[in-house]
């Protein structure tokens, strides 16, 4: 992914948007290609509604219950109970959807990380989200972070809608489809766009409490 020319690209077609690039800075997403698409699927669903300090907290307690000291396999997360699992702080559907991703893997459902790049985003979002727990945000976010695809707007993702209202100075937050149709001028570098969104949201948080702080 090409985030200088992608930058570049989203300076050009929204002012708005490049202000926010002139405040934040350069992008600095880098893809994990290191992780499994099965590693990557678990990891979005432990994370999913939580910050990232409780569910870092929540992946390393399930990672200790594993010998291999490192993201077990498939088969290792089945040999584990759900009642095992929620004891690292997952809830009971969490857990059951981390084992329906684990029976899908060894299913031939979850793609192995050749066979992922071989697809395109629509036919991954189409197979994966065809496992019970796995929806589109759950995809978009292996997008993204594993694969590195270019032009993925998460429109679902509260962060991304809670940026865009500020970027835009927009008293509400855009329902998904009215942020996918004011995306379009982003394409095809989508998740730079969202990268920033998430910054925006983020800076915003942190301004926030050094307010409250005072």
């Amino acid at each position: 992914m090409d985030t200088l020319k992608a930058t570049r690209h989203l300076i050009k077609v929204d002012p708005d948007l490049a202000q926010t690039v002139q405040k934040i800075g350069s992008c600095t997403l880098k893809p994990d290609k290191s992780r499994t698409v099965f590693a990557s699927l678990v990891r979005s669903i432990v994370y999913q509604q939580l910050t990232g300090k409780v569910a870092g907290i929540i992946l390393n307690r399930l990672l200790d219950m594993f010998p291999e000291k490192r993201f077990p396999s498939p088969e290792s997360t089945l040999s584990i109970s759900k009642e095992k699992l929620r004891g690292a702080g997952l809830s009971y559907q969490k857990a059951q959807y981390i084992q329906n991703i684990a029976q899908a893997a060894i299913d031939g459902i979850v793609p192995n990380s050749r066979q992922a790049n071989r697809m395109t985003d629509q036919q991954l979002i189409n197979q994966l989200t065809s496992i019970k727990g796995v929806g589109r945000w759950t995809v978009e976010m292996l997008l993204i972070f594993r694969l590195g695809r270019p032009d993925v707007l998460p429109s679902t993702d509260y962060g991304v809608q809670k940026g865009f209202a500020l970027v835009k100075g927009l008293h509400v937050h855009p329902k998904p489809n009215q942020l996918i149709v004011a995306g379009e001028y982003w394409s095809p570098y989508r998740t730079v766009a969202t990268w920033y969104l998430w910054r925006a949201a983020d800076t915003f948080d942190l301004a926030l409490k050094g307010l409250k702080k005072v």
